[in-house]
């Protein structure tokens, strides 16, 4: 026979930008193995080095990285890691945002601008990424601007365990805050058993983060309303929905959302807000501001992004964790 012949052992490797090492960390510790020791650091023009301690031929490399702010440097970040692994003769590369960057950004709403979210899916197929898994798109038709395989993981059921643990959901109602979000609040009614309520609302397009609160279209009073959403930014669209809940009688208002990006005036507005409790996951690294913030509870998605990774590379199905809805 010509040739050589070798085993085909699959070796799978974790590595970790510096954005949110702790979730990397709790994902590494959950599957058993270890981060990959990598060297990175910022030169004095803010260019960023990034060097992997160990051989990565032939591997099965998951890259994990965070998109909190500055977005822009863990982006730049994390698509040198890719280079960098692709260059050294890695197997397959799977990027791992659970927040991905720029997803707010995957259309165009007027003229001459940009669809940001099309180009970072460009960038990360140019550095030599294979496939994207992230946690909770904000709009599901980023999985197209991607040539590649995309695992899109919903981080509803850890979310829904544990508001149906601490509460009753029988007098509960689910609040989508605005039309975009109909189809993630169809979900949770599904899984709760729970009508659904809309909030009307409109952009102000020339101001950013800037909401007018409109109608409430559903029956509230008397209810435990539980607003859900894919991310808080500003916490301004979020906190006018609850006073509106509360306004046309609702008896408590809680949230769950995904991704705590927390900008701003987020941690004053959600102190002073009608929520009693807002549920979110460690997809994102909390600000220093807000981790004193009794209202906040966080979930770990690690276990989630464990039990992908596992799927990815043992070649199982990442739908069969979400009851074929991934």
């Amino acid at each position: 026979m010509s040739g050589v012949k070798r085993p085909n052992d699959k070796h799978l490797m974790l590595f970790s930008g510096r954005a949110h090492p702790e979730l990397a960390q709790e994902i590494a510790e959950l599957m058993g193995v270890d981060l990959v020791p990598t060297r990175a650091i910022d030169y004095a023009n803010s260019e960023t080095y990034v060097r992997f301690e160990e051989s990565v031929r032939g591997a099965d490399a998951f890259v994990i990285q965070s998109h909190c702010a500055p977005v822009n440097q863990w982006m730049m970040e994390q698509l040198i890691m890719v280079d960098a692994l692709k260059r050294a003769s890695a197997k397959r590369i799977t990027v791992v945002a659970p927040f991905y960057p720029y997803a707010r950004q995957d259309k165009k709403h007027l003229g001459r601008e940009p669809i940001s979210a099309r180009l970072m899916a460009d960038l990360y197929k140019a550095a030599g990424a294979d496939r994207v898994m992230s946690v909770d798109l904000h709009a599901a038709q980023i999985q197209g601007f991607f040539d590649g395989p995309v695992d899109h993981l919903w981080a509803l059921p850890a979310l829904a365990e544990y508001v149906i643990d601490k509460y009753e959901t029988s007098e509960m109602v689910v609040v989508s805050p605005d039309a975009g979000r109909v189809r993630l609040a169809d979900m949770w009614t599904d899984r709760l058993g729970c009508p659904l309520a809309i909030i009307h609302k409109r952009h102000d397009v020339d101001v950013a983060n800037q909401v007018k609160v409109h109608e409430v279209v559903g029956d509230v009073e008397g209810k435990v309303c539980l607003l859900v959403d894919d991310m808080i930014d500003t916490a301004g669209t979020i906190c006018q929905a609850a006073d509106a809940l509360m306004e046309r009688g609702a008896k408590q208002v809680i949230a769950a959302t995904t991704h705590p990006v927390l900008s701003g005036p987020a941690r004053e507005r959600l102190a002073g807000s009608a929520f009693s409790e807002v549920i979110v996951t460690n997809t994102l690294p909390l600000p220093e501001s807000c981790e004193d913030l009794d209202k906040l509870t966080v979930l770990s998605i690690a276990p989630l992004i464990a039990k992908a990774i596992h799927e990815v590379f043992e070649d199982g199905s990442v739908t069969s964790l979400f009851g074929g809805n991934s």
